[in-house]
């Protein structure tokens, strides 16, 4: 009988998952699930975690190392970021002129506004506080890049960008030594290499069974479905504009790299339904950069730069998520924005991407500074801000999903651009796996 494929398993689980969430809530008994049913996500959410930095960290070295060539790391570099800055511009302005067409903040009326910031209110102001903490220079960035201790860099999944400049700094400096001597420690890390990548697979043996528990338990969290109604052209706006980006992700990769949109969709599947799942894109980089080296033939050199880069600071679906939202609130509040100031948005939401942390919840913080650059009052951002925090999850989840499909999208181009990629080399957890030769 033929193993139902993996991306089948998790959308079977996903269903599930929210058929039991809205069982157990018209049973009332929201208590079960998150004393037994969310646990089993949250180890799941974990497990990836756990391996995230690790796996950059190895792969990284051990991808550069295999350049042989340091000009080729260089203009794989030029081009992969030069990429990720153009689709963020592309996602902010794709976002604007969704929100000026559909204009949602018209549609909201003052008591829906009065209600929500009632409700949700004491819970953005910590949101504004933690962008205070991130408020910073023009070069701060480049600062916060350079990290004083990688071990305790990397004791933190928020330090990815640290990570990856160490990476890169060993990987350069391990091509620069001479052959003979590198030799055993390039060994160690392809060994290494190949032992995280088993823990993946091992990981997503769970997946169909981890993605149930989260959405069972996100659906019996939900506190107010009504919302969706009275936010319902917001709502519109950002999947619309989400689904843009998807279109233009098929087009780049037809016309651009000669790759069929329904197959890198095949492949990128599971990667995209965890990004749903988890709302991280942290969480979803072991098992993005699995399915773009093994499904896509992707090489290893390719994908071990792009995707870690591209889960710190490619925010395509965060950054478009902002413009609308930025748009919206300020309608809402009858704040009027000129076209420089949509303008500044664009530069603000392309800025603010970079470097920021890729974990749930993080494109509120993002969306505050965007909102003060263009001058938007404190009391007003606080009601704004919760007007759209009443359905932020559902969208975070969304919007992950793009974030994701982007990374794999900038990774596999730039890999056909520089001749790096070839027919997939699928591996499964129990390839090496010969119980009958045991003993």
């Amino acid at each position: 009988m033929r193993k139902l494929e993996l991306h089948w398993q998790i959308l079977i689980g996903m269903i599930l998952g929210v058929v039991a969430g809205l069982l157990f809530s018209r049973l009332g008994l929201e208590g079960f699930v998150k004393d037994w049913i969310k646990p089993f996500g949250t180890i799941f959410i974990n497990l990836l975690k756990l391996i995230a930095i690790p796996l950059i960290l190895v792969s990284l070295i051990k991808g550069i190392s295999d350049l042989h060539d340091i000009s080729k790391f260089r203009i794989m570099g030029i081009r992969t970021f030069a990429m990720y800055v153009f689709t963020t511009v592309l996602a902010v302005s794709v976002g604007l002129v969704i929100v000026n067409i559909i204009q949602p903040g018209s549609y909201v009326s003052p008591g829906t506004v009065a209600e929500i910031s009632e409700t949700y209110g004491t819970s953005v102001q910590s949101k504004i506080q933690s962008a205070e903490t991130v408020r910073q220079g023009p070069l701060q960035f480049l600062v916060d890049m350079v990290p004083d201790n990688i071990v305790g860099a990397a004791s933190n999944n928020g330090n990815m960008l640290k990570v990856i400049f160490f990476s890169v700094f060993f990987g350069i400096s391990l091509l620069l030594v001479d052959k003979n001597l590198a030799k055993p420690v390039n060994d160690f890390f392809t060994g290494l290499n190949e032992v995280i990548m088993k823990m993946v697979d091992l990981i997503m043996l769970g997946a169909p069974y981890a993605v149930f528990a989260l959405l069972c338990a996100l659906i019996t969290e939900t506190t107010n479905p009504d919302l969706f109604v009275a936010l319902l052209w917001y709502v519109l706006a950002v999947i619309s504009g989400l689904l843009i980006m998807l279109i233009l992700y098929s087009l780049f990769l037809y016309f651009y790299a000669s790759k069929s949109p329904a197959e890198f969709f095949r492949a990128m599947a599971p990667a995209q339904l965890l990004a749903f799942s988890t709302s991280s894109s942290a969480a979803t980089l072991p098992v993005t950069m699995e399915r773009v080296e093994e499904h896509l033939g992707v090489e290893k050199e390719v994908t071990s730069f792009v995707c870690p880069l591209g889960a710190t600071i490619n925010m395509d679906g965060t950054s478009l998520y902002q413009a609308v939202a930025a748009v919206f609130i300020c309608e809402a509040m009858l704040f009027d924005l000129s076209f420089s100031d949509q303008l500044t948005i664009i530069l603000t939401a392309t800025l603010a991407s970079i470097g920021s942390a890729a974990v749930p919840g993080a494109g509120l913080i993002m969306l505050v500074i965007v909102l003060e650059s263009v001058g938007l009052p404190a009391d007003k951002m606080a009601i704004g801000l919760a007007l759209i925090f009443a359905v932020d999850r559902p969208l975070d989840m969304m919007r992950t999903v793009i974030n994701v499909t982007g990374d794999g999208m900038v990774a596999y181009i730039v890999g056909k651009s520089l001749g790096k990629v070839g027919p997939p080399k699928v591996k499964n957890w129990d390839d090496n796996y010969h119980p009958e030769n045991a003993g």
